[in-house]
């Protein structure tokens, strides 16, 4: 894709004389470019100094680049003619396709059969178009070019671009590309994230994304990215709800933007929660890859004890001096001053204080990067200052409040972040650290010895898209332990298979029509054999009242298990990223709490296990205070042999909850699951 960001020749479709027109802006921002443009437009011959031909047919030359900004219906015909020219690369800046409705959808997808046809790489329709400041191309209807940079900016949105761009002019934020994808037609997010591999004036990757349509490809191009170049992302629509599947827990906490989020961190990819934090983190890690533990050196008290608790709060730990740093501070500053960490050179410090006490720091192999924090004082040369932070060898971030505009610009050109807020610095040094703390290796897949023809046998035997307790069936066949159970039709049924289990039972009613059994009495624990026949009938007789209309297929007789810890392992399949897996703190609480964490299957041992260790319940796990921690490896196995059953199924949601974890082993005690199409 080369020749779309590096044309030699570019050829604007809908070129117009009419000052203000997209067509005459566009052009207008054209002049600058360093190669050959041609305008297209049956109603002139030139256009300001520009050559005007009467169609892209009529072209001297198949053009690199073809931009067009004519009226949708006219879209098709002109893509057409890019094709049979020639012309590989096309941008529609055209607005009126699938944003506007069914018919609008269908005329985006003619555009992008005709494309694929001439196998063209089409940008849009209706997006803002490209900026290269490298070789002042702006093909947008942006009138200002951002300065040159080491950070491309990927957005869904064209109008936040434009406002983007109005902020780096003010703020001097360069950029090395700048692309509008519009609707997507044909180049996606990893089309564009595949050629800034290759950039080499492209050191991050800011996105901004409001949908990904095929999540799987996104994932694995951004994961290859990321590994050497960091991306860090800005996802809109948080709280979009959508349709909340009624089968489990895991349909409604796996939320649009959660399914996100765990698909951008197992990629690598850094996620910011605020425009702010999205230049913030793509300026930081232009400059620093790794950050560390962390020092904190400041002339004033209440910055430095902010910058501190922002440190415990985003995951960062301060650094621990070594001995022979806290006597170099010793000797360098007053002794009412602090030498541990934060290092407090007091309000009345001069720049001498301060570079002394910086050059202690940098010494220092316990301290990763250095959060510098001045205030304004008379003292203080915030130029000397610059300085000395632009020739540190280890990551500076500045707090220079107050700075003048030319020492600001210094540390901008030189790539080094800084902030007027403490806590502001603190979240982009954590961002870094996070980017360092990614796992980029290739893990194998783990697949279990399965019995795969009984699963086949039940699922074929499923006659509708629910399946309750019931599907315990199927967990056995994929190797998961369940306590001993059966389903009885009538009472003599349930006391033989109470007898052959063992007491206490619990009973559950098997219904298509209740999920959440407990909410409504639908089930008995702790049933003895002496109370077993007035607790079935009284259960049959509640359920009955409060939903005669519910289909009762049964009652599960289940052999009751104690101890332990409850822990829920759920799936939900997503449109776009596929199978999503979810553990957490399990029971009748999950959706209380909500302790859980996600992955995207398939997963490895290491996904796993890291969804265990994420839950904030991971203590109780382990152990805490003398009791004896549960069987992790028989989680994490779990875990894995169920991602796998809903990769080998069409399964659209299932989940065990709860799943009883012992010192040893664990058992599932419920299970519920939601088929893809009705049976």
């Amino acid at each position: 894709m080369k020749s779309f960001f590096y044309p030699n020749s570019v050829a604007l479709v809908g070129a117009s004389a009419k000052k203000g027109a997209i067509g005459n802006v566009i052009l207008n921002n054209l002049r600058n470019f360093r190669g050959r443009v041609y305008a297209v437009n049956p109603n002139y011959t030139e256009i300001d100094g520009v050559e005007c031909f009467e169609s892209v047919k009529s072209l001297p030359e198949p053009v690199d680049l073809a931009i067009v900004a004519t009226p949708a219906r006219t879209v098709p015909g002109i893509v057409e003619e890019c094709g049979e020219k020639g012309i590989r690369n096309v941008i529609v800046i055209s607005a009126g396709f699938r944003e506007t409705g069914t018919e609008g959808a269908m005329l985006e997808e003619k555009v992008a059969e005709v494309a694929r046809k001439h196998r063209i790489r089409l940008l849009g329709p209706n997006c803002l178009g490209i900026m290269n400041p490298e070789i002042n191309l702006n093909a947008t209807f942006s009138e200002i070019m951002p300065r040159k940079g080491k950070i491309a900016f990927l957005s869904q949105s064209g109008a936040f671009i434009l406002a983007v761009v109005l902020w780096a002019q003010k703020t001097k934020f360069g950029f090395s590309k700048i692309v509008s994808m519009g609707n997507k037609a044909v180049l996606t997010e990893a089309d564009i994230l595949d050629f800034f591999a290759k950039d080499e004036k492209t050191e991050v990757i800011m996105l901004y994304v409001e949908g990904i349509k095929n999540g799987k490809e996104f994932m694995e191009v951004a994961k290859r990215v990321a590994r050497e170049k960091p991306i860090v992302v800005m996802k809109a629509g948080k709280t979009e709800s959508g349709a909340k599947a009624a089968a489990s827990h895991t349909g409604s906490i796996a939320g649009s933007y959660e399914i996100y989020k765990t698909a951008f961190e197992q990629s690598g990819i850094v996620t910011a929660e605020t425009v702010e934090e999205l230049f913030d983190y793509s300026f930081a890690l232009s400059k620093f890859r790794k950050a560390g533990k962390v020092a904190i050196l400041t002339n004033s008290g209440g910055p430095g004890v902010m910058a501190s608790d922002a440190v415990e709060m985003n995951d960062l730990e301060l650094a621990t001096f070594r001995r022979e740093t806290i006597e170099k501070l010793r000797n360098i500053l007053p002794p009412s001053a602090n030498f541990y960490n934060p290092v407090d050179i007091l309000g009345d410090a001069d720049t001498e204080r301060f570079v002394k006490a910086l050059d202690a720091l940098e010494t220092d192999d316990n301290v990763g990067s250095i959060l510098a924090i001045l205030a304004p004082t008379a003292q203080i040369d915030y130029r000397r200052a610059v300085d000395r932070v632009l020739s540190c060898k280890k990551p500076v971030f500045c707090c220079f409040m107050g700075l003048d505009e030319s020492n600001e610009e210094r540390l901008i050109d030189s790539g080094i972040p800084n902030f007027f807020d403490p806590s502001r610095a603190v979240r982009a040094i954590s961002a870094v650290e996070k980017y360092s703390r990614f796992d980029f290796h290739d893990s194998d897949i783990l697949r279990f010895e399965v019995d795969r023809k009984g699963a086949d046998e039940f699922i074929s035997s499923v006659k509708r898209r629910y399946v309750g307790v019931e599907g315990m069936r199927l967990l056995e066949c994929y190797g998961i332990k369940v306590a001993p159970f059966g389903i009885a039709q009538n009472f003599e049924e349930a006391l033989e298979i109470a007898d052959r289990v063992g007491y206490p039972v619990a009973l559950k009613i098997v219904s298509p029509d209740i999920v959440h059994k407990s909410d409504i009495g639908a089930v008995k624990l702790n049933v003895t054999r002496e109370k077993l026949k007035t607790e079935f009938f009284e259960m049959l007789s509640r359920v009955e009242k409060l939903l005669p209309n519910a289909r009762i297929e049964g009652v599960m007789v289940q052999k009751m298990v104690g101890g332990g810890r409850e822990v829920i392992i759920g799936m939900k399949k997503d449109a776009h990223f596929g199978n999503v897996l979810m553990f957490g703190l399990g029971g009748i609480y999950v959706e209380i709490f909500k302790d859980v964490s996600f992955k995207i299957a398939p997963l490895s041992k290491d996904d796993a296990y890291d969804m265990i260790k994420k839950v904030k319940s991971y203590p109780l796990l382990r152990g805490v205070r003398g009791e004896k921690g549960v069987d992790i490896d028989a989680i994490a196995e779990t875990i894995l042999r169920f991602s796998q059953l809903g990769m080998d199924y069409p399964i659209l949601e299932m989940e065990i909850n709860p799943l009883k974890v012992f010192e040893k082993g664990c058992v599932a005690l419920d299970f519920r699951m939601l088929l893809e199409v009705e049976r």
